[in-house]
């Protein structure tokens, strides 16, 4: 209520203030984040309007480094590819907290985003939109499979699948008892934890029906029962379970992985008051359900699933009940050299008998 009334105040007097105080914001966003009926609730509200380019991480990173952080107001990369092209570029400015309604935001992404997105004690990235990989399973199949190293049990020989990429390295050193993103600043210590977790996926390999690719791939397997339990993203185990209720998204019992798009201020933005104004009013609850039904994926606002369709919601609920949601484990920035470590052992899984 109290971040409603102030939100509501702020409008009243950027409307009554008229257009020559409004700004334009210029946001460089992914698709689905700045729909245009929440586009156009925020212009009527605020007097801001807002001019959209839709990117990719790779190209938010691009355009940024290119005008020493000009051509827009807010950005929307991925909270790991912040910290680093900051120290490296000076591509971002800080963010003030003293003008974010931190109430909006669940308490765990906040911090976790804040904390990620820290360089030299300041704030750079606060979190949007999210979402995760854990488990896809088939629950009257594979009942058992709780966390990542349960797709190695003898119950479900033959009929798992993964990808040969990193998630499975992290998830299943996570569900080991390690712990992969404490050891990214100590090269040494991370290939101690890779050797250990190519060893269980080698001893694990009888139990692959097949490394899946794509994710239509991975949900056809799924659907004919030749895969009965997966390693996969969220928001793909929700669309099975549309056609088959057994099979639904699981948060594993040592976390999922986590993913957040944030928002970030590009360092030479000049509309810093209308960026501002945006964050707090997407991440109303409301608003939140909005941009949810646009982008498929939840947001970082709390209590912002309360308003999406009721068959989504109640899996989202089924799958991340609050103590879920707090057990994240949320990418963080990428040393150098560790990509290269993880690629040797995935060779080394891939071509083992």
């Amino acid at each position: 209520m109290k971040s409603t009334l102030i939100l509501s105040t702020v409008a009243a007097l950027a409307l009554s203030s008229g257009a020559v105080n409004a700004d334009t914001l210029r946001l460089l966003t992914w698709g689905g984040y700045a729909p245009d009926d929440v586009i156009a609730k925020f212009e009527e509200q605020t007097g801001h309007t807002v001019e959209v380019t839709k990117s990719n991480n790779e190209e938010m990173i691009a355009k940024l480094r290119a005008t020493n952080g000009g051509g827009f107001d807010l950005a929307q990369p991925s909270q790991d590819r912040i910290a680093g092209p900051q120290a490296e570029f000076g591509i971002y400015k800080p963010i003030d907290m003293s003008k974010i309604e931190t109430g909006l935001f669940i308490p765990s992404m906040l911090e976790a985003t804040k904390g990620n997105t820290t360089v030299d004690g300041e704030v750079y990235g606060l979190p949007h939109v999210w979402g995760t990989s854990g488990l896809v399973v088939n629950t009257a199949m594979a009942g058992d499979v709780k966390d990542y190293t349960d797709l190695c049990n003898a119950s479900v020989s033959g009929k798992v699948s993964y990808r040969l990429k990193r998630p499975t390295l992290i998830g299943f050193a996570y569900s080991m008892g390690l712990d992969p993103f404490a050891a990214y600043g100590d090269e040494a210590a991370y290939k101690e934890i890779l050797d250990q977790v190519e060893a269980k996926l080698i001893d694990c390999k009888p139990n692959v029906k097949t490394y899946w690719d794509g994710g239509d791939e991975l949900k056809n397997l799924l659907r004919s029962g030749e895969v009965v339990a997966s390693m996969a993203w969220d928001t793909g185990g929700w669309q099975l379970n549309d056609d088959n209720a057994d099979i639904t998204f699981v948060a594993p019992a040592s976390g999922a992985l986590g993913w957040i798009d944030t928002f970030a201020l590009p360092a030479r933005g000049r509309a810093d008051d209308a960026a501002y104004a945006w964050i707090n009013f997407v991440m109303q609850p409301e608003v939140a359900a909005m941009i949810t039904a646009a982008a498929g994926n939840f947001t970082a606002s709390q209590g912002g699933d309360a308003g999406v369709d009721d068959a989504l919601k109640a899996k989202y609920q089924a799958s991340f009940p609050q103590a879920a949601i707090d057990n994240i484990k949320w990418y963080p920035s990428v040393p150098a050299g560790l990509e290269a470590l993880e690629g040797a052992a995935l060779d080394r899984i891939n071509a083992a008998n």
